[in-house]
């Protein structure tokens, strides 16, 4: 029953799923779409930290349980909590990560940490920038639309690009439409070869997707945000279960 919890597809977490999945580039990059995707990059400003270290702090521990509970029963609802914020709170990604779970057959656990030396990012408007643990700027580009990217007719996402040369590892940006007003969070990934950042389980940024929370929430997004994710990961389960 737990590993049918943590192989459950939603649009919150992708960190969950155990295939291999291509991406191609959607064709149809009409001016609606680039306007979309404008508006997403306005949706979005502010400076974000990595999600999970945030929200699996032993304070919030009631957050996650209770919904577990009303899903899975008391008996198991414990066990499913501690599951599913492990799911998405690992540390590898990449060549050690795909050493360690292959496919991800017999389950994974995925890294939605910041990668690159990078500790908080900032969206303002087509710049978006990083910083280090000490505030040190690590990056900054302005960055244009390219297109939507569809992962394998599951999950379509806007794909921008920096015309810097120098950019190196934060050459593309490829975001989902997760804002802050809609699901609480950010999920993208970023890197220098579209391909790569297309796939899950293979290449060097496997395992990996980053989950992105605003610095300055309070603890009412926090309940929000940890709701939608127990919720939404194990509604399936519920349905299974009253059927």
């Amino acid at each position: 029953m737990m590993k049918q919890v943590l192989k459950k597809l939603t649009p919150f977490v992708l960190a969950l799923v155990m295939l291999v999945v291509l991406g191609t580039y959607v064709k149809a990059d009409t001016a609606d779409e680039a306007a979309e995707a404008a508006a997403l990059l306005e949706n979005i400003k502010g400076t974000y930290e990595p999600l999970f270290p945030v929200i699996t702090k032993p304070e919030y521990d009631q957050i996650w349980l209770d919904p577990c509970v009303a899903a899975m029963g008391e008996e198991n609802g414990p066990m499913v909590a501690e599951m599913l914020k492990a799911a998405c709170n690992g540390t590898i990604y990449g060549q050690e990560a795909i050493d360690a779970y292959g496919d991800g057959s017999n389950g994974a656990q995925f890294d939605c940490l910041f990668i690159n030396g990078v500790s908080t990012i900032t969206f303002d408007g087509t710049r978006i920038s990083g910083a280090d643990e000490n505030g040190t700027q690590v990056f900054s580009h302005e960055y244009t639309y390219v297109s939507k990217l569809l992962l394998a007719g599951m999950m379509e996402g806007y794909l921008y690009e920096t015309a810097d040369e120098d950019a190196g590892e934060f050459k593309y940006f490829y975001m989902m439409p997760d804002t802050p007003a809609t699901t609480y969070h950010l999920e993208f990934r970023y890197g220098s070869n579209v391909d790569d950042l297309a796939k899950y389980n293979e290449g060097p940024y496997a395992y990996w997707l980053v989950a992105g929370f605003p610095v300055d929430a309070d603890e009412e997004m926090i309940k929000n945000v940890i709701t939608l994710f127990c919720e939404e990961n194990l509604a399936e389960e519920q349905a299974e279960g009253a059927a």
